[in-house]
């Protein structure tokens, strides 16, 4: 050995040390693109939306989360994965997105950001290895950014304003074909790099390092003589506090760059792009504190930057340090930042998922992907719907009677504006194709008849007719209105005569001859009435002057609709061709489009009203009908403030309702269309609540329902086709949960023709014969039209 070095063996090994150590670093750089070539194998970018309101604790809590990513001891030395949070910026504006290395299990980070930031919302797509989020450019600059001192020492992690203010507002007003990305990488830290925070503490007070208690093994001498000349420096102890206090917290590895490139070509655009770069490596001042701060440093090849979430040896932060950095925005304007919108919910486990007796809603878009159904016994306690106009109703309440029609359930459907029942024809189940009643005005054949005044207690019919017309035309209503309407209803009905409809109410008033012999049919079937006899022997004092001013009024309303053809022909053309309380005992659906712009508001709320009060008049005759016996039924009714016109309060019908097996299911666009006392009725007794997209005043009272899971900032900002639902299982409301709402399956070719021709049977197959000389109208003449009939003026003595 001794001849060896002596023969120059000294050099040799010198020379070879070099080699060696460039090897074994050349070994350690191979091992780490090897890891790093591993990590982005099946990686993938969660992109983030920021819920309305954030906090620092929120990130603290999301970095904290991160430390379950730390592997087993025995594996650490092979591969730690790390997160990557980017912030991409272009003239389209700033998101927020997390990398995760394809180890890291699906679902982990996302479930781990809803958690630490209650309101945002993810989307995952995969990202292949080296693909970056900027753009080609044809100048590319950037920076690293390095702790200024050791890595032991704290930045600043207090702040009254958010901390990314300075580095959003570098990114604004980016020109076109500018883009800038700043990435945060973190993983967890371990092992002796941890614990060297303390003996940097240990070392400031004054305790001797590992290397001074191996010089004093050697010389004790020369080590006393050392510490003798280390003083204690005054602020020595402020630092050491704040040492320990950080080395107290878990702690990542983190790396900080910033990459900026442009598609414009020359010196100005280069310039300018440099300058940006300049603010964004500014902005980290912010997190300066008394003992650290954070130095950018110069970038080499900031395109491979781009492309590769690289993590190196990085510095150390604690989660605090690092949230400050590494968040969602906590100001609640940043402009150019897409918002989430309604915070996911998922739905309780006692919700059912569908069957036959429940309806399927949508699907949760919470957790684990469910059907989220209503039951049918529920129904029976209402449901309220509300949203604004192409957010989703129609295409609900289609997809519901759809269900019905295909379990065999019987409906009511009020369209008022025509595309509701035109959906539904197009898709109706083939059993269901001979189970539909339907009224539509651009039908070429006849409609079925529906005589409000055929059967039924008398005084409940008069009332219900006279409630309809003075809630539609309150504005124009009085005590004498009033009084014609309801005395010449009554007198009608207590005729008892299938035949007599509201078109005879103009006849009934002019002709003397069919009002004596009316009259006398009532006298007939009821015994006197004096109250009516002497309510016509006053309107026959009149002069003709005088019934024109009383009567006037009551006809003007009247011809509002029975000038209409299609309308004369429902309500006012004989008897009614269909029985209601058969149809919905076996199953059947009643389908009225009433297209408003076709008839007129009025007239498309009068018919609606009308269909509404026969079908409580059908239901209300099962009282005679043992319960378990009465069979489901639901009225959808769409714009429905227009149509619950029915005299007394809403609040008893839905409360009756019940007992009866009648769900009624309200769908409209806003509170402010339903008068003070039907807005209490259907917030207490409807008791499913479906609410889509909402304003934000009707959000600020709809969240009393939806509290406190949802809130109005939820229901202000729900997607289209995306509804939050309060349901109610047996007797209990549930907690309110999102869901998507399912398209219309696919109309099937000559189904709506199908269903029309088939329909047409509940049509009258021939026109109605009057039932007594003068009492009905004539075969195909309007009501308005008839032949000359003789008044008597009683005063005057004369004959017109």
């Amino acid at each position: 050995m001794i001849d060896f070095l002596v023969g120059g063996g000294v050099f040799a090994v010198i020379a070879v040390i070099p080699l060696v150590g460039a090897a074994v670093c050349a070994a350690l750089i191979g091992v780490r693109f090897a890891r790093h070539h591993y990590l982005s194998r099946e990686a993938r970018l969660v992109e983030i939306l920021p819920p309305p309101q954030a906090s620092l604790a929120h990130a603290t809590a999301f970095w904290n989360h991160t430390m379950g990513l730390l592997k087993p001891r025995w594996s650490r030395w092979l591969v730690q994965p790390h997160l990557a949070l980017e912030i991409v910026a272009s003239p389209a504006g700033v998101r927020f997105q997390v990398w995760v290395p394809g180890i890291v299990p699906p679902g982990t980070v996302e479930r781990a950001i809803a958690s630490a930031w209650p309101g945002a919302t993810t989307s995952t797509h995969a990202v292949a290895a080296g693909e970056s989020p900027l753009p080609q450019g044809a100048y590319t600059t950037g920076g690293l950014v390095r702790v200024g001192r050791g890595e032991e020492f704290p930045l600043r992690t207090k702040f009254d304003d958010d901390p990314l203010r300075p580095l959003l507002g570098a990114l604004e007003d980016l020109e076109e074909g500018e883009h800038c990305l700043v990435r945060i990488s973190a993983r967890p830290a371990t092992g002796l790099r941890l614990a060297r925070a303390r003996q940097a503490a240990a070392r400031r007070q004054g305790h001797p390092g590992l290397g001074t208690m191996l010089l004093d093994a050697v010389d004790p001498t020369v080590s006393a003589s050392t510490q003798r000349r280390v003083p204690v420096l005054p602020g020595t102890g402020d630092d050491v506090r704040a040492i320990l206090t950080k080395a107290s917290s878990p702690r990542l590895a983190c790396d900080i760059a910033y990459i900026l490139t442009t598609t414009h070509q020359g010196d100005a655009a280069k310039e300018r792009l440099r300058g940006r770069a300049h603010g964004v490596g500014s902005s980290f001042a912010a997190f300066t504190s008394g003992t650290n701060h954070l130095d950018r440093r110069f970038m080499l090849a900031p395109t491979w930057w781009a492309s590769n979430r690289f993590l190196g040896n990085g510095f150390l932060l604690c989660t605090a340090e690092l949230a400050g950095i590494a968040h969602l925005p906590t100001d609640t304007c940043v402009p150019g930042l897409a918002r989430a919108g309604a915070r996911p919910t998922a739905p309780s486990p006692a919700v059912p998922r569908g069957g036959e007796n429940a309806r399927v809603v949508g699907d949760s878009d919470a957790g684990v992907r469910r059907p989220v159904a209503l039951g049918v016994a529920e129904a029976r306690q209402h449901t309220h719907i509300l949203g604004k106009t192409g957010s989703g109703k129609s295409t609900l309440l289609a997809n519901l009677v759809l269900q019905d029609a295909e379990a065999g359930r019987a409906g009511l459907v009020i369209d008022p504006r025509g595309d509701l029942v035109t959906d539904i024809l197009a898709r109706m189940p083939e059993h269901a194709v001979d189970k539909v009643v339907l009224f539509d005005p651009d039908d070429n054949a006849p409609p079925p008849r529906l005589n409000l005044l055929q059967g039924g207690d008398a005084d409940f019919v008069s009332d219900t007719v006279v409630g309809i017309f003075r809630r539609i035309y309150d504005q124009y209503w009085g005590p004498r209105t009033d009084d014609i309407l309801r005395a010449a209803t009554l007198t009608l009905t207590r005729a008892k005569d299938p035949g007599l409809t509201l078109g005879h109410i103009p006849r009934l008033l002019a002709d003397d001859a069919l009002r004596q012999e009316v009259m006398g049919k009532v006298t007939a079937r009821t015994g006197e009435d004096e109250a009516l006899e002497d309510f016509w022997d006053w309107y026959s004092g009149l002069t003709m002057s005088a019934r024109s001013a009383v009567t006037g009024p009551v006809l003007n309303k009247l011809r509002t609709a029975l000038l209409r053809p299609w309308v004369r022909q429902v309500v006012a053309s004989g008897p009614s061709s269909v029985d209601l309380p058969t149809l919905f005992d076996t199953g059947h659906l009643v389908l009225l489009r009433l297209p408003k712009g076709r008839l007129g508001e009025d007239t498309s709320s009068l018919i609606g009203s009308f269909a509404l009060a026969a079908t409580w008049q059908a239901v209300t005759a099962r009282i005679h009908t043992s319960e378990a016996q009465r069979k489901d039924l639901c009225a959808y009714i769409d714009e429905s403030q227009n149509f619950l016109n029915l005299p007394g309060s809403l609040e008893d019908m839905l409360a009756e309702a019940r007992g009866y097996r009648l769900g009624l299911t309200l769908a409209h666009q806003e509170l402010g269309q339903l008068p003070a006392d039907l807005r209490k009725a259907v917030s207490a007794n409807a008791r499913t609540k479906v609410y889509f997209s909402a304003s934000p005043d009707d959000a600020a009272s709809l969240q009393q329902h939806t509290l406190p899971v949802l809130g109005a900032y939820d229901l202000t900002n729900l997607g289209a086709y995306q509804a939050v639902v309060r349901p109610l299982v047996g007797a209990k409301e549930q907690g309110a949960a999102t869901v998507r709402t399912r398209p219309l399956p696919p109309g099937v070719t000559g189904r709506a023709t199908q269903v029309r021709k088939a329909a047409r049977r509940h049509a009258p197959e021939t026109a109605a014969q009057p039932p007594a000389r003068g009492v009905s109208p004539s075969p195909g003449r309007p009501l308005f039209q008839q032949r000359p009939f003789t008044v008597t003026d009683t005063r005057r003595g004369k004959r017109t």
